[in-house]
């Protein structure tokens, strides 16, 4: 597997990459901790650069057909699988996932996701419908700021950018800085698949400068956010004052509800897995099992055993299950909750603070299974974004529906049972946007998105096509 080729990359505006002397933005590879690459830090002038090539480009890409309009989505998807190998490799030096995981996720689940939205097209769907005596048209919103995060960067990417190039708008892209070089890859994807010059921008930059920017910007008709609820907050309010609309997905702190008459052992393998997916930073991630009282030790120690498989190291090995974390930042984070759980009374299954065994250098830390955690706790109810799984007992299932939704989360579940009805009718009472029943597999044009502080708005299929367009009706 080859590190990345890019040392040294710029903006992309109008078509062109801009890489002139300034201020740069190292990349570190949280494995190694040497730099790989940096980019420019983004000022206000480049995003009103690329909002102004947004501008030029929308008359044009707006108007392109719809047939075209899907045929460049499928192209996108099939540059991206044909790209494959160098965006994982890309990735994993980045921000650290391992490997396989890169392989499998971060640079194939974007062409499942664009070519789930070309399929959506292909099979029919319209732009227009007759509503009595109106037609009702869903026409393109403009120029969208997308501003994306560094744990999933190129899926989250491809979520915004596709979709809005498929609803016909144009669109200004601010990429983490933590993870900014597959942004520049999936430029040139664009460019092969046929998206003209300007159509999608590139800055590369800090949040507080060029997110900023992009939010306040009145040539920008919307922005699309996913990171932190704190940043999103931000976002919103500074899009408020030119009243933009605004899609948010946030934070979580998702609960699996392990029903008493559940398989055990299989929940929590499942669930162990879910609550470490690349290394926890993973919004939807399970990191709350809740199991019946009777039953909260034996969890305890089947989630240990399962701990104890998920090997910690270098993430290009290919039988690494857990990277570093992303950043030293992530790191001391991650680190400063395990030591909160411990300070709260939580009892330490697997794992913890004073591990040994870590790889000397790198970002990181330890898979950690805390038990006997109370829903009050911190651990119980802020989002650690590392692999961290807290087990909560429950006395019956009103209690467990009460602990679920203890928090101000509402991102995705699960709820394993014998009895898939029983499961279901709990998940209808999870107020959450998404829930796995007994580990159903993911669906790539089906909604994304969440309840409460988790975000509003929806990502994949014909639902997140429909975030980028402004409904019209004519009446005749």
């Amino acid at each position: 597997m080859a590190a990345p080729t890019t040392a040294r990359t710029g903006h992309v505006i109008g078509g062109e990459v801009i890489d002139e002397a300034g201020a740069r933005i190292d990349v570190v590879n949280p494995a190694t901790e040497e730099v790989i690459g940096s980019v420019p830090a983004g000022i206000a002038a480049d995003v009103d650069a690329a909002v102004a090539a947004a501008r030029e480009a929308f008359a044009s890409w707006s108007a392109t057909p719809v047939a075209e309009r899907t045929a460049v989505v499928r192209r996108i998807s099939a540059g991206v699988a044909a790209r494959r190998e160098e965006l994982a490799a890309t990735i994993t030096a980045e921000m650290g996932s391992p490997i396989t995981f890169s392989r499998k996720v971060q640079a194939s689940l974007p062409a499942a996701t664009s070519g789930g939205l070309a399929g959506v097209l292909e099979g029919g769907y319209s732009f227009s419908e007759e509503v009595g005596n109106s037609l009702v048209l869903r026409e393109p919103i403009g120029v969208v700021g997308c501003i994306t995060p560094w744990n999933y960067p190129l899926h989250q990417i491809a979520n915004k950018v596709v979709p809005a190039l498929a609803a016909g708008c144009t669109v200004v892209l601010k990429p983490s800085e933590v993870a900014p070089l597959n942004a520049n890859l999936f430029l040139e994807i664009l460019a092969e698949a046929g998206v003209p010059a300007g159509v999608v921008n590139l800055v590369h930059g800090l949040g507080p400068v060029v997110g900023e920017a992009i939010a306040a910007h009145p040539g920008v008709d919307m922005v699309s956010f996913t990171g932190s609820t704190q940043a999103g907050r931000r976002v919103s309010a500074v899009a408020a004052e030119t009243v933009k609309r605004v899609a948010l997905e946030l934070g979580g702190k998702s609960a699996n509800v392990v029903l008493d008459d559940a398989d055990l052992t299989k929940a929590v393998k499942i669930g162990l897995a879910n609550a470490f997916i690349n290394g926890g930073q993973t919004c939807t991630a399970w990191t709350r099992m809740l199991v019946p009282a009777a039953r909260h030790d034996e969890a305890a120690e089947l989630a240990a055993a399962a701990a104890a498989k998920y090997t910690v190291g270098d993430p290009t090995d290919e039988a690494t299950r857990i990277g570093p974390m992303s950043s030293a930042a992530q790191h001391e984070r991650v680190y400063g909750y395990l030591r909160q759980g411990v300070e709260e009374g939580a009892s330490v299954a697997f794992g913890g603070p004073d591990t040994p065994g870590l790889p000397d250098r790198g970002a990181y830390v330890p898979p950690t299974v805390f038990a006997g955690v109370r829903p009050e706790m911190v651990v119980a109810q802020e989002e650690i974004f590392g692999p961290v799984l807290s087990i909560l007992p429950y006395g019956d299932e009103d209690e467990a529906a009460e602990i679920a939704n203890s928090t101000i989360y509402g991102l995705a579940g699960a709820v394993f049972s014998a009895d898939t009805d029983r499961a279901v009718e709990f998940a209808k009472r999870m107020r959450t946007g998404q829930v796995d029943v007994n580990g159903g597999a993911f669906n790539p044009v089906a909604p994304f998105g969440g309840y409460k502080q988790s975000g509003n708005g929806r990502e994949l299929g014909r639902y997140g096509l429909e975030e980028f367009t402004e409904l019209k009706s004519i009446q005749r």
